[in-house]
């Protein structure tokens, strides 16, 4: 595709101070969201996990503060805005539809292969029968109620399919939350740094995604490491599934995609949890949605894609309609 110097979803130059601000604002308050938590004594503090997830949620809607900073005070860009932030019009609608609807699913397949790769290097043992890792996790989660009560209970079986069964329901509820998130990364930040070229974006847009984690990830959060490993891990991860969400962002023209793409990562981030054996414990930080297999899983979605021609195709925009002048 020719690049288009006066596309209004395209600027012609990176807006590096605007990209500055909009940086600052989003780990900014990030950061300030997260400060009661390590006020509260950090990764020791009491009812971290509850603080963790209210914080989080709380989180998400940073980078779109941050979006809106750099479109309203820094005026980038001047003109269109709806359709730079890929929200509307929604052309071309089929191509935007269908990526939509893909994206409901394809993180769930995405996790669930990172699963089955990861136990046939042994890096994980899964146990599709009896499910002893969610059992376990069940029987600890009820281990205060009535045993009458925790006797009526389904078979796990059934427990584990309604899970499964729930996740494009839990996808569509993430996106609400996912929604934050993503009118700053792909919304706002692919668009911006398009201009270094579609692999520069898409990295450089993982990366500070993946940083801009840290003030939770350093608490625990999703691998356990409380110092650089997990900032490593996470900046990796969210490499690797920023190239897929930004590549959504481009090949519709849309960030809806992206939204979506991000809810259902976040619905199916406990598959591994609810497949493997009770014992041993499960590595996040390897089998994880964001952990190394992850990142080798995705490499060679992303490399059949390449080899697919997908990486060089955006939609042309239709020009904007130009009214006649008025005639006397």
């Amino acid at each position: 595709m020719s690049e288009m110097a006066d596309r209004a979803d395209r600027p012609s130059r990176v807006p590096w101070a605007a990209v500055a601000v909009f940086v600052a604002v989003s780990f900014g308050l990030a950061w300030l969201v997260a400060l009661p938590l390590w006020l509260a004594g950090g990764p020791d503090a009491p009812g971290l996990a509850a603080g963790i997830a209210l914080t989080g949620m709380v989180m998400m809607f940073t980078p779109t503060i941050a979006a809106l900073v750099a479109v309203f005070a820094m005026r980038a860009p001047r003109r269109e805005r709806l359709r730079f932030l890929g929200m509307w019009p929604l052309r071309p609608a089929r191509r935007v539809v269908w990526f939509t609807v893909v994206a409901i699913f394809a993180p769930l397949v995405v996790v669930a292969l990172v699963a089955f790769v990861a136990a046939a290097f042994g890096l994980v043992r899964l146990d599709l029968v009896s499910f002893s890792g969610y059992q376990a996790m069940l029987d600890e989660q009820t281990a205060g109620l009535d045993p009458a009560i925790r006797a009526a209970m389904p078979p796990i079986g059934v427990l584990v399919a309604v899970q499964l069964a729930s996740i494009p329901l839990g996808a569509l509820v993430n996106s609400v939350f996912a929604f934050g998130e993503e009118l700053g990364w792909r919304g706002w930040l692919v668009p911006a740094l398009r201009p270094l070229g579609v692999w520069p974006a898409l990295i450089l847009s993982g990366a500070i995604w993946g940083l801009w984690h840290s003030p939770l990830i350093l608490l625990g959060y999703n691998f356990g490491y409380t110092d650089w490993r997990g900032v490593a891990l996470m900046t990796g991860g969210c490499i690797a599934w920023g190239v897929l969400f930004g590549w959504t962002r481009l090949r519709s023209a849309s960030v809806w995609p992206a939204v979506i793409g991000h809810g259902a990562l976040n619905a199916s981030a406990g598959l591994v949890v609810l497949l493997a054996a009770a014992d041993p414990e499960v590595d996040m930080g390897v089998v994880g949605p964001l952990g190394f297999v992850a990142w080798g899983v995705i490499a060679v979605i992303t490399v059949i894609l390449v080899l697919l021609g997908q990486f060089r195709r955006e939609p042309e925009l239709a020009p904007r309609a130009v009214r006649p002048p008025r005639t006397a």
